[in-house]
């Protein structure tokens, strides 16, 4: 082919009508992208809009390249009028040529400046899509991934958009072939990336109809990195570009025309590769003996044939004994649940089997992760791995300090006095702990009907957990916040009675119940269980340890008084009894006196009861009684002896004085070893002495008593 003006004008009208084609493609699905609300269609529109600068730079080339020639033929009927003449300026005339001049500047910077604004594009368009996708979990994100209400006609503009740009790609790349339209490659590659993206679409809308949702998205993130794919070979070409050796007389390849898409824009060119790296390996044309051509010849037939096989074997499931399935039509159940058995249903798509293993123990773990554990479980924990862990709300100790307006360690508080006095009111009445706890359950044996209507099971990207698992979480935190909120700090910490981890099971069991959620809970975990981290869980180990040694003081003193009141009253009870006996007796006393009637009868009743306990009280009384009869006995022994010598007093009684005296001075000066005798008459006094030596010897004479 020649290299006339006429080629190349060919060539740009080829490249308008791309860029025609481009632009009414991007407008037209950005438009019903909107309006339609489907996300997948607007990443679509903006991938195809960024072909809009490429085939506009093919255009701008190809027309320069036919002023170009236009130019050239000029100066060759110039030199055929002039003929064997020759000029001064022949040497000059090529570097004088404006429209050869402007050709080499647009391959020199215009290609390369274009190439760089499309891979800058591409790639912003990567980021900003795989980021938009990243946000799709997070609760601050507005916008969400939507899909088309209008599914029939999404499918079939994509299809029939996917089809006319994939031919018109082969037109173009079928017209690259020559050598002067070699660069429509390019245009060529970027149409038929519009046909790969759409024909993607297409595919996740059928996937759509069948209510799998995840495969649209999925596919979008798939186009992101794509996109991404493509923006980086654009990159790679420029830099490569650079130092790339080349004739004089070569065309310069722009960096956006891509290789890869260039395979897909002409698939015969694959197959013809294929074909010599088959006669490569084998050493021999094997791609023209009868195998190989029969194989090519049947190849339709045999993946017809797997095909069918696929879906007949597509409609026979295997359940498991511990297993149970459900056959599923357009996302609803069909017939009731097996389990260990054959399953027969239709091929795929028109149903699937959904199966769960009903044996399978699940774990769940409610808040944020887990703290590390060790055989040893102290409350401070070094490292926490989760800086956004939320605190459980409980109701505060009995032993909380009620000073309004100070800190925990007495300091003034820096909030104002209704802002202290506010937070002093709410820290008197609520407090925080930390705790982990894991959920363990398994779908109950008549309860996959309900488990499977309860919620859907689609997973959010970046989640680790789908749609069913977050409910199940939501309704157990529900229950273990409204738990812990019924129960002060002390409860939970040091729970009596009836376990905790029993109480909040029966609660959660039974919201999912109420939820019919078909979840059967087998236990739950609490392997922390701890006040907020930080100085609070080291200060509430002292205040543990000080509660700890107040009971022990307490329940000393406890032990203290029932050994006392036992050892008085022979029991504590029976040592209320008598004190409220006797707090009664001196009710009565006060009211009526000591000697009233009912007094007397109160005091008789108390005395009964302390005698009747048989203890030390008892005992007491017991001896002052015996003390009281011995000193009555003995006065009346005296007062009888006294009666007894009455009557010889009143017979002599100066004889009676005289024998009185003398007895008294007999027993005083028995005991003297010195004796002197005061103011008596001596004409009255005889003194008999009688020396005696002391006989050796046990004399039991001198230890009997002598009687007066």
């Amino acid at each position: 082919m020649m290299h006339d003006q006429f080629v190349y004008r060919q060539a740009t009208r080829v490249s308008g009508v791309g860029v025609i084609i481009q632009a009414a493609l991007a407008l037209f699905l950005l438009v019903f992208g909107n309006l339609a609300g489907d996300t997948g269609l607007i990443l679509a529109g903006l991938y195809v809009a960024t072909g809009i600068l490429s085939w506009t730079t093919l255009t701008v080339l190809f027309y320069q390249h036919k002023l170009e020639r236009v130019e050239s033929l000029e100066n060759e009927e110039v030199a055929l009028a002039r003929g064997a003449a020759s000029s001064v300026f022949e040497g000059e005339r090529i570097e004088h040529q404006a429209a050869a001049r402007r050709l080499r500047l647009m391959h020199q910077w215009l290609a390369p400046i274009a190439s760089l604004l499309v891979a800058v594009m591409l790639g912003f368009l990567c980021y900003g899509t795989l980021s938009w996708l990243a946000r799709q979990d997070s609760v601050t994100n507005t916008t969400t991934f939507r899909v088309g209400s209008h599914l029939g006609w999404q499918l079939a503009l994509c299809t029939a958009l996917s089809l006319v740009t994939f031919i018109f790609s082969r037109f173009v790349a079928g017209m690259a072939k020559q050598p002067a339209w070699q660069n429509l490659r390019g245009g060529a590659g970027v149409m038929v990336g519009n046909a790969l993206v759409l024909l993607a679409l297409a595919v996740g809308t059928v996937f759509q109809v069948f209510k799998k949702d995840d495969v649209l998205e999925a596919i979008a993130y798939g186009i992101a990195i794509y996109v991404g794919v493509i923006a980086a070979e654009i990159l790679l070409n420029l830099i490569l570009n650079l130092y790339r050796p080349r004739k004089v007389s070569d065309t310069p390849r722009p960096a956006f025309d891509s290789k890869l898409l260039g395979l897909a824009a002409a698939p015969d060119s694959i197959v013809r590769s294929i074909n010599e790296a088959v006669n490569y390996q084998f050493g021999f044309d094997i791609t023209s003996s009868w195998g190989y051509q029969l194989l090519l010849r049947s190849v339709l037939r045999l993946c017809t044939l797997g095909v069918v096989v696929l879906l007949i074997m597509s409609m026979i499931v295997v359940v498991q004994p511990s297993e149970q399935a459900v056959r599923l039509r357009g996302g609803r159940v069909i017939g009731g649940v097996a389990q260990g058995s054959l399953l027969f249903k239709w091929p795929w798509p028109i149903e699937s089997v959904e199966r769960y293993d009903i044996d399978q123990i699940r774990t769940l773990v409610l808040g944020g992760n887990l703290l590390p554990t060790s055989s040893v479980n102290l409350w401070p924990v070094d490292g926490e791995p989760d800086s956004e862990r939320l605190p459980f709300i409980v109701l505060a100790s009995s032993l909380q300090n009620a000073a309004a307006g100070s800190n925990v360690d007495g300091s003034a508080s820096i909030l104002s006095p209704t802002s202290a006095a506010d937070a002093a009111a709410v820290s008197n009445q609520f407090a925080l702990i930390d705790a982990d706890i894991v959920l363990e359950y398994r779908v109950r044996t008549d309860g996959l009907l309900d488990y499977l209507q309860f919620c859907g099971d689609t997973r959010m990207r970046g989640s680790a957990l789908d749609m069913r698992e977050r409910v199940l979480k939501a309704i157990a935190m529900r229950e273990a916040s409204q738990l812990f909120s019924t129960r002060s700090i002390d409860q939970v910490l040091s729970p009596t009675g009836d376990s905790l981890v029993s109480q909040l099971t029966q609660r959660v069991q039974g919201a999912f119940d109420r939820s019919r959620s078909g979840v059967e809970v087998l236990g739950i975990l609490l392997p922390v269980l701890r006040p907020p981290a930080g100085e609070a869980a080291g200060m509430f180990e002292e205040l543990s340890i000080d509660v700890q040694n107040a009971r022990k003081i307490v329940d000393e003193a406890n032990r203290m008084l029932n050994v006392t009141l036992s050892t008085l009253a022979g029991n504590p009870e029976r040592a209320h009894a008598i004190v409220a006996a006797i707090d009664q007796l001196q009710t009565l006393e006060r009211l009526h006196g000591s000697d009233a009637p009912a007094a007397r009868e109160q005091r008789a009743a108390v005395e009964k009861m302390i005698i009747d306990a048989r203890a030390q009280a008892a005992s007491v009384i017991s001896s002052a009684r015996a003390r009281r009869w011995d000193a009555l006995m003995r006065a009346r022994t005296t007062s009888s002896e006294v009666l007894g010598q009455a009557a010889s007093y009143h017979t002599a009684p100066e004889i009676y004085r005289e024998r009185a005296i003398m007895a008294v001075l007999t027993r005083a000066l028995a005991a003297a070893r010195i004796k002197y005798v005061l103011a008596v008459d001596p004409s009255r006094v005889e003194f008999d002495i009688q020396m005696e030596q002391p006989e050796p010897g046990l004399n039991l004479g001198d230890y009997l008593e002598k009687k007066e």
